[in-house]
C-alpha cells in the first residue's frame, strides 16, 4: 500500500505546458489557451508529455511552466483525467490523488517601469516575473502520497530587499536599477518558492520547489541574473537555520527548515554549477555541494552525452541546449539514494522521439530519484 511505502521516486520536469506553446509566434493568450488544451485530451505534445511521466512513474513529481489555472478541473485535474489518466504511446495510466497548486509573480502586473525603457506596461519585463498574464510559466505538485495543505508554506511575496547581503542591480553610473517606490515593492520570486509537505509512511518530506528566472533576455545590468542567483540563495539560507531567521512566508511565520527534517529540492533553477549558461553560478555550486544535500550520485542519460560529445560532463544535462538546469537534490538525513536517471533517451533507442524535437515535449526533460526512507 502507498502509505507503508518504504521507497519514494521524486521527479521534476518542465513541461513548456503555458500558452504561447500553442499559439501562432507572437501571440501571448492567457491561461485559457492551456484550459482548452487540457479540455480536449488531444494535443501530441502534451500526450508525449504524459507519456514520459506514464514511462518514469514518478510518486511526486514537480511540474514547472504549467499555467495556473485557479479552476482544478480546468487546470491540474484536467491534466491528470484527460492525458496522465489515458494509456499514452503503450504505456499504463497513471493516477495523482492529490496534488498542490497556486499563484506565481509571474505576469503579476506592477505599475513599475521594471526594465527602464521608458514604458510602465504592467506586463512582460514589467510584471513582478516576466509574464504576459497572471499564472504564465506557474507551477504545480503531484502525489501520489498525502500532502499536508494546512502546513505548506509559500513565499511568492517575499521581499527582495528584505534578504540580507543581497546581490544589488545597478545602472551604469552605479545608481540602483529599480526606483525606491518599486525595489520596496519587488518580489524575490519571480514565480514563487514552497515548501510543501507530502506524508510518506508517516513520515514527513518537504518538497522544496521553485523555478528561479532565466539569467538572460536583460542587458549590462544583468538583472535577471542577479535574480536568478539571489532566488537559489534563498534556499541555502533555507536550509542553514541559523541564517534563516530573517524569511517568513505568506501567513507570517518566520524560520527556515529544522535541521533534522527530510526534504528534496527540485526545480527548473535556471543555473548550472559546471559553467554552461549565463548564470552567476556561485549561488548553485554552494546549493549542489551543501552540507543537507547528498552529492554522491547525480542523475544522467545517455541522449544527453550524445548531445554534447565534445562535453565531458554532458550526460548529466537536463536541457537541450546543453545544459544541467533541473534538480532533484535529497537530503542527507533520512534517504537513501537507490536510483535515479534524466528521461532523454539517445536517437537509437524507441523513446527517442518523445524528446526528439522542441515541439515533441519540452526543451527540458525529466529527472527524477528513487530515494529509500531510512529510520533516523
Amino acid at each position: 500500500m502507498a502509505d507503508k511505502a518504504t521507497e519514494i521516486k521524486v521527479a521534476t520536469f518542465n513541461v513548456s505546458m503555458e500558452s504561447t506553446n500553442y499559439l501562432p509566434p507572437g501571440e501571448t493568450g492567457d491561461n485559457a489557451v492551456l484550459a482548452n488544451v487540457l479540455a480536449n485530451g488531444e494535443n501530441p505534445q502534451v500526450k508525449n508529455i504524459a507519456a514520459i511521466i506514464q514511462r518514469v512513474r514518478p510518486d511526486v513529481l514537480l511540474l514547472n511552466e504549467f499555467d495556473y489555472i485557479e479552476q482544478p478541473n480546468k487546470g491540474i485535474k484536467a491534466f491528470i483525467k484527460n492525458y496522465l489518466g489515458k494509456a499514452q504511446q503503450g504505456s499504463q495510466p497513471i493516477d495523482y490523488p492529490y496534488f498542490y497548486y497556486s499563484t506565481v509573480n509571474t505576469g503579476q502586473p506592477s505599475p513599475f517601469d521594471l526594465d527602464n525603457d521608458g514604458q510602465a506596461t504592467g506586463v512582460g519585463a514589467d510584471a513582478w516575473g516576466f509574464g504576459f498574464y497572471p499564472g504564465q510559466y506557474g507551477m504545480a505538485i503531484l502525489s501520489k502520497f498525502p500532502i499536508d495543505a494546512n502546513k505548506v508554506r509559500t513565499f511568492q511575496q517575499f521581499k527582495w530587499r528584505d534578504m540580507p547581503g543581497f546581490m544589488p542591480t545597478t545602472k551604469e553610473d552605479g545608481s540602483p536599477w529599480y526606483s525606491e517606490a518599486a525595489w520596496q515593492q519587488m518580489p524575490l520570486s519571480s514565480k514563487s518558492h514552497w515548501d510543501v509537505p507530502v506524508i510518506v509512511n508517516d513520515r514527513r518530506i518537504h518538497i522544496l520547489a521553485s523555478h528561479p528566472t532565466p539569467p538572460v533576455f536583460d542587458g549590462p545590468e544583468n538583472r535577471n541574473g542577479i535574480r536568478n542567483h539571489d532566488e537559489i540563495r534563498f534556499w541555502l539560507d533555507y536550509l542553514e537555520p541559523g541564517k534563516a531567521g530573517y524569511i517568513y512566508d505568506d501567513n507570517g511565520n518566520k524560520g527556515g527548515l529544522a535541521e533534522n527534517a527530510r526534504f528534496v529540492l527540485l526545480g527548473d533553477l535556471n543555473a548550472s554549477a559546471d559553467g554552461d549558461g549565463d548564470a552567476i553560478n556561485s549561488a548553485i555550486k554552494a546549493l549542489v555541494n551543501h552540507r543537507r544535500i547528498q552529492q554522491d550520485f547525480v542523475p544522467e542519460s545517455s541522449g544527453a552525452a550524445e548531445n554534447a560529445p565534445e562535453v565531458a560532463h554532458a550526460k548529466y544535462h537536463t536541457a537541450g541546449w546543453r545544459m544541467r538546469a533541473d534538480y532533484v537534490l535529497a537530503s542527507e538525513f533520512g534517504f537513501t539514494v537507490k536510483e535515479g536517471g534524466v528521461f532523454w533517451p539517445a536517437k537509437s533507442e524507441p523513446d527517442h522521439p518523445l524528446v526528439g524535437t522542441r515541439g515533441a515535449s519540452s526543451d527540458h526533460r525529466l529527472v527524477w530519484l528513487k530515494l529509500e526512507l531510512r529510520a533516523e
